[in-house]
């Protein structure tokens, strides 16, 4: 008998459909004892039934990737929650799946086992191994011996804490790398390229160990001149929830989870009008500039090789999020397919965003001024030594923003004392941190006023002198029709002020023209690698900041599906190569932006935050500004 499933198609899968798609894939065949669930996240509904969906019953199905550890085979399956029955088995050749919680958990007492670890460590002076902490770090790609059809690979690095409870990135093991057989649970090689002292201050951040001498830096106590801030909304939240579906001033979304994008938006619309029908992380790439040995294959994606969702935080009500908070859980799973909730793993809130708009009339004196609010979706993870916030914005005027804030820890590394480091910065003695950078790409599949759009690329230029241009100071705006795959792959251009237009071409304005929004690039940078370097190939996507390409949901991830231990060559250049035409089509936007860290001092020991990120902005949407009917603030600045 088919099973009854009701509500919403792009809800998450609950931590029952979780348990149920487990419990069918082990009632097939197929399933082996050496069997390991890697991601189990909802297989969505293909949009034209989504965006068709008025309250009917839709089959629910879970995605789900598996690994048989022992003979290195990746399996994707479908499992129908409906009928309780598998629907589709891929096996995916010659690829290795995301190193998996339990791996990532078991690394350290590994590597800590070994007799050759063991004896790198004693060679230092180490004999209380317990003080050690040792990160599995992806394995990258260094040659033909990384071979993902041959052998499953990290190479974790490690540090030393000087006691229980310190900070124990102040003290890496230089030049001591582990290569580790994830399937065998064993240390393969143990590579020492030779000692570095130890460096001798403690960097500690938490009490009571920040206060003690020797600490770097100096910490005298907190501060006594805080006074507190109060956020309050009296008559609570303007914002309203049912289930997954948000409702705030006129925009309307739902939020969604999977366990290697994290958090997703779905089916953004303002007063009814579509803009965006999915928007998500589609890989996040931090590649490492020193080629010491110890940091030369240090180049992750931290999506593609561990994901990001099941390493969310659970955010707490005052630290991580402040105001009148509306929490969602984050249902992901072990690797024995158990569901596993992660309290409060999306937090939702209002900010006041200061001044909308304002205008003095200097004759009458007579003053108007609105005050701006934004709505708040947010998660932080944390990835080993780092923590990454996403955060999205929607702003009352129609405005959308993507920020990710970057905190946590530097990924350290020592040197001699009195050498100065030539690809990095000292933030203490013999202490330094590389330098690198992050890459951040985000998939906009596109729905501006409907499903078919076409993306218009706007510079702006020096018009030419002569009679229509007198005094040399006029300038006009050049439009590009990006009209396939192979001219959409594009690069932010300050010095013409560039960005991107993504029209309807269905609907126009008042005036005429395509109603649109614009993608408006923020700071940025592109990579600083040489395009030889061994591992370019793998982040292909970062050759450009702007790609378009025609909407297949069987491409979401833009350094491709399993770039774990992979030489490269997948992703958004594959995806773009069959140069599918795109005007007036159902496109998605893709947008690369870096952050470019050249470490500071002031990045130890625990790093300020610091942000990048990316606007959409109404632009020709509307047919004037829409923020013009926000309220007055009473009794503030309305007489």
């Amino acid at each position: 008998m088919t099973a009854v499933i009701t509500g919403h198609p792009l809800e998450p899968l609950t931590a029952d459909e979780i348990t149920a798609a487990a419990a069918v894939l082990r009632d097939s065949d197929r399933f082996t004892p050496a069997m390991r669930f890697v991601f189990v996240a909802l297989h969505e509904p293909p949009k034209s039934v989504v965006l068709g969906w008025s309250g009917e019953e839709v089959p629910r199905e879970a995605h789900v990737v598996l690994y048989e550890r022992g003979t290195r085979n990746t399996y994707e399956a479908v499992v129908s929650l409906t009928e309780r029955a598998v629907v589709a088995w891929t096996h995916v050749p010659g690829v290795q799946p995301p190193i998996m919680a339990e791996e990532f958990e078991s690394c350290e007492s590994i590597v800590m086992a070994d007799p050759r670890w063991q004896e790198a460590m004693r060679r230092r002076g180490v004999e209380d191994f317990t003080l050690a902490m040792v990160d599995p770090w992806a394995s990258s790609w260094t040659g033909p011996e990384d071979d993902p059809s041959q052998r499953r690979i990290a190479r974790p690095l490690t540090w030393l804490r000087s006691a229980p409870g310190e900070h124990g990135y102040a003290r890496p093991v230089e030049g001591l790398i582990v290569l580790v057989d994830l399937d065998a649970g064993a240390v393969i090689d143990v590579t020492d390229h030779g000692i570095v002292p130890f460096p001798t201050l403690a960097g500690n951040y938490e009490e009571p160990w920040m206060s003690q001498p020797g600490n770097v830096p100096a910490f005298d106590g907190p501060r006594t001149d805080v006074k507190p801030i109060e956020i309050t909304q009296p008559e609570g939240p303007s914002f309203t929830v049912d289930g997954h579906a948000v409702e705030w001033q006129k925009w309307t979304l739902r939020i969604g989870f999977t366990p290697r994008e994290g958090l997703v938006l779905h089916q953004v619309a303002y007063d009814g009008r579509p803009i965006v029908h999915r928007a998500s992380l589609a890989e996040m790439y931090v590649p490492y500039g020193d080629p010491a040995p110890t940091h030369r294959f240090k180049n992750v994606f931290d999506q593609g090789e561990y994901g990001v969702g099941w390493l969310a935080n659970s955010l707490t009500l005052g630290c991580d999020c402040v105001g009148h908070i509306h929490y969602f859980d984050g249902v992901v799973h072990d690797n024995d397919g158990v569901p596993v909730v992660i309290p409060n793993a999306v937090c939702m809130h209002e900010e006041d965003a200061g001044i909308a708009w304002k205008h003095t009339d200097f004759r009458t004196g007579a003053v108007q001024v609105r005050r701006r609010r934004r709505l708040v979706v947010s998660t932080i993870v944390t990835v080993g030594n780092y923590e990454y916030g996403y955060f999205w914005y929607l702003y009352t005027d129609g405005t959308i923003e993507y920020e990710v804030k970057l905190t946590g820890v530097i990924s350290t590394a020592a040197i001699a004392p009195g050498e100065v480091p030539a690809h990095g910065t000292l933030v203490a003695p013999g202490l330094y941190g590389p330098n690198h950078q992050h890459f951040f790409c985000v998939r906009l599949d596109m729905t501006v006023d409907g499903v078919a759009n076409t993306v218009v690329e706007v510079d702006s230029a020096p018009s030419p002198a002569g009679p229509a241009n007198p005094h040399g100071n006029a300038w006009h705006v050049e439009k590009t029709v990006l009209a396939s795959e192979a001219v959409a792959q594009r690069d932010v251009d300050a010095a013409r002020a560039r960005y991107w237009k993504i029209e309807s071409a269905e609907k126009t304005s008042a005036l005429g023209a395509p109603t649109a929004y614009a993608l408006m690039p923020g700071a940025t940078v592109p990579p600083m690698y040489s395009p030889d370097a061994v591992f370019a190939p793998r982040a292909g996507f970062t050759g450009h900041q702007l790609w378009v390409t025609a909407d297949d949901d069987s491409q979401r991830f833009a350094a491709g599906d399993y770039p774990n231990q992979h030489p490269g060559g997948q992703g958004l250049p594959v995806y773009g190569a069959g140069d599918r035409p795109l005007e007036g089509a159902d496109v998605v936007v893709w947008y690369t932006f870096g952050a470019h860290h050249v470490v500071r001092p002031e990045d130890w020991p625990v790093m300020p935050v610091s942000t990048a990120g990316f606007m959409l902005k109404p632009s020709g949407f509307f047919d004037g500004n829409p923020s013009l009917d926000l309220p007055a603030s009473s009794p503030h600045c309305h007489p």
